[in-house]
């Protein structure tokens, strides 16, 4: 066996114990005490809209779009007037837009004939609409109803795991793992707490580990830093 599997085998067959996770996240938030959804919306639907659209994709680039479409296009009724050319042309600047554009379109469509209007506030209808995925689901959760949600992007996969705090490269068996570890009414704030350590100091190639506030706790530091 190389030293390589070793360590992950040893990685995966302890588990953190909810006072070090409690911890970690202590110290998380006195880094980030302003820590919060980045995306820009002033209602359910407009974060539901942005949120597909921030799919491989950065919430800058989404932002820059959004600001113009919502100032043209605020609300449900609004959309529902746009053709699918005309969606594609508003947000070409983001990755897959016309495959967002398509199911932008059927989900306001779905949110008139299904949810007269509203902007459902449970998982099971989020995730039944076009384009809506777990993720996106949680983050409208989370974010528009304060319904406590632990949404698992691509930040939170990477960053829990290096940290410890999952043990998993799938999103749902880490969502899973968090949700055990973390107390609940910790679940929004601890996912705005991953994604912006991720984005700010754990970067994916290059994790900026000599200046990281946590890494007397990270698993990852402590294998490949010390």
């Amino acid at each position: 066996m190389t030293g390589k599997r070793k360590e992950g085998s040893v990685l995966r067959s302890s588990k953190m114990s909810k006072a070090k996770a409690i911890k970690i996240l202590g110290i998380l938030e006195e880094t980030y005490p302003e820590a919060k959804c980045e995306l820009h919306y002033d209602t359910p639907f407009q974060l539901l809209v942005a949120t597909m659209l921030s799919a491989q994709s950065t919430d800058r680039a989404v932002n820059r779009v959004t600001e113009g479409l919502f100032a043209r296009y605020p609300d449900l009724d609004s959309f529902l007037t746009l053709t699918r050319e005309q969606l594609e042309r508003e947000i070409r600047e983001i990755g897959l837009y016309r495959s967002k554009a398509k199911n932008i379109l059927e989900m306001c469509r779905q949110l008139k004939t299904r949810f007269s209007g509203q902007v459902p506030a449970t998982h099971e209808d989020l995730i039944s609409l076009p384009g809506v995925g777990p993720k996106t689901a949680n983050v409208v959760l989370s974010n528009a109803f304060k319904i406590p949600a632990f949404a698992v992007d691509t930040h939170v996969l990477r960053v829990s795991n290096r940290i410890g705090l999952a043990r998993s490269d799938r999103p749902d068996k880490t969502e899973s793992q968090l949700t055990s570890l973390i107390p609940r009414d910790r679940w929004i704030k601890s996912h705005h707490l991953l994604i912006w350590h991720g984005r700010r100091i754990c970067a994916a190639r290059k994790p900026k580990c000599e200046i990281c506030s946590i890494s007397p706790y990270c698993e990852f530091y402590k294998k490949n830093i010390e």
